[in-house]
């Protein structure tokens, strides 16, 4: 197995904390309001797009977990970019098609669109661009977006793991821990 560098292990360490604080607050957000609209308005007693069969928890939801979601998610970003310059080194090359497909997917479009539709959410981010929201057709589209592009990730973290183990568990960890 090829070794990984120390930069690829750390920011992969890093990267699994701060998908699990991502998705623990993602839905702790998503509790607070389990519903996804299209436009750019949504709320109670208007009619949605989709209705999450999750509980309805308008109470002591919403803070806490958009304070972790920002925090977590700009480690994400900062982390990402130390991952890529220690993993753009050719480190995918022992990697089968699918499994290059796979990562291309989540690094060029999913990423990218979690980030995007993350900044269309925020009333600061949009006051001053305003494209970055209209582009995707409004807030509450931005939203449903970002909920089936995290969905994407989590499907591909299961897939992830799910190799990890059918590879060799040991070897694989050894590996990611030690090089």
């Amino acid at each position: 197995m090829k070794r990984h560098t120390r930069i690829v292990r750390v920011a992969h360490w890093l990267n699994a904390l701060a998908f699990f604080g991502l998705a623990i607050s993602g839905v702790a957000i998503l509790l607070a309001h389990p519903r996804l609209y299209w436009g750019e308005s949504g709320a109670v007693g208007m009619p949605s797009l989709i209705d999450l069969p999750l509980p309805f928890l308008l109470t002591g939801q919403s803070g806490w977990g958009r304070s972790l979601h920002f925090l977590s998610a700009w480690v994400a970003v900062f982390n990402g970019l130390l991952y890529f310059t220690g993993f753009r080194s050719g480190a995918m090359c022992g990697y089968g098609g699918l499994q290059r497909l796979a990562y291309s997917v989540v690094v060029f479009l999913l990423f990218p669109l979690m980030i995007w539709t993350g900044f269309a959410m925020s009333p600061a981010i949009t006051s001053v661009a305003p494209v970055i929201v209209t582009a995707l057709g409004g807030q509450q589209s931005a939203r449903t977006i970002h909920f089936f592009a995290a969905d994407a990730l989590v499907l591909f973290l299961f897939g992830h793991v799910a190799m990890v183990w059918l590879t060799g568990f040991r070897k694989n960890m050894r590996a990611m821990v030690f090089g």
